[in-house]
């Protein structure tokens, strides 16, 4: 459903082909850290039909790095990959990718600080309460929720049109 919904943002022209690019790549990562896609006479079909899903995730909004040394990674972002930057101070910098972003948070061990889903419907009270009812303790600060995923990895959520 993800995937469609991309393609269908990308045909009626809210997604550019940049943009489209940039999502696909996200999905396939995370797919692939998932343990990849299952296709063709291999795939296992579900024997039984899926629980309802607790979120609706409509694409990856953002992409949260703990560098050492932010002017150094920011440079870096800019220069090969033609990201622009939003806003900076001492500790982070947001540099933009199309619709969605790239943060950067100064820490002492480089790694993924926490990637974000935009999600339908999103509001924190209600994110909050779904997520507490499959047992999922989330993090509240201010409009933003986390939680970690099964491997500790820090997850956000937030609306569609969330921005820096």
């Amino acid at each position: 459903e993800i995937l469609e919904t991309m393609v269908s943002d990308y045909d009626r022209g809210r997604l550019t082909r940049r943009e489209l690019v940039s999502q696909l790549g996200g999905l396939v990562a995370l797919a692939a850290g998932a343990g990849g896609f299952a296709t063709g006479a291999g795939a296992a079909a579900p024997e039984t039909p899926a629980p309802a899903a607790t979120f609706r995730a409509v694409g990856l909004n953002h992409i949260a790095l703990t560098v050492k040394d932010i002017q150094r990674s920011r440079d870096f972002y800019v220069r090969h990959l033609g990201l622009t930057v939003e806003r900076e101070s001492g500790g982070s910098a947001f540099l933009n990718i199309g619709n969605n972003f790239l943060a950067l948070f100064r820490g002492t061990q480089p790694g993924l600080h926490h990637y974000c889903f935009s999600v339908e419907d999103y509001s924190v009270e209600d994110a909050a309460a779904r997520l507490r009812k499959q047992g999922i303790a989330p993090r509240i600060e201010g409009d933003r929720i986390y939680f970690d995923d099964p491997d500790g990895l820090g997850l956000q959520l937030a609306a569609p049109n969330h921005r820096l």
